[in-house]
């Protein structure tokens, strides 16, 4: 444990921004599930709605810090491709 004041006050708020970057990836995680859950199930409508609600998501935690610039476009450019796949398929 540290001994000086401002050491000790910077292990709290590193505890809080982790608390707060957890989440932000949490909350990335469950639309992406939610996402890949309506794909798999091949509602095109339910996925053209959630699709932006999801990169919305990743583009946030991205201006956080929570991801890296290219990990966050990795992930929309996946979505991207999974919904243009299901389209595809079915027409």
């Amino acid at each position: 444990m540290p001994q000086i004041k401002s050491q000790k006050k910077r292990v709290i708020t590193n505890e809080k921004a982790n608390e707060r970057n957890v989440a932000k990836r949490t909350r990335v995680r469950n639309s992406v599930k939610k996402f890949r859950a309506a794909v798999a199930a091949g509602d095109v409508e339910l996925a053209k709605k959630l699709l932006p609600e999801t990169i919305s998501l990743i583009d946030r935690a991205k201006s956080d810090g929570v991801y890296k610039d290219n990990t966050a476009s990795r992930k929309i450019s996946r979505l991207s491709k999974e919904l243009y796949n299901l389209e595809s398929a079915n027409k």
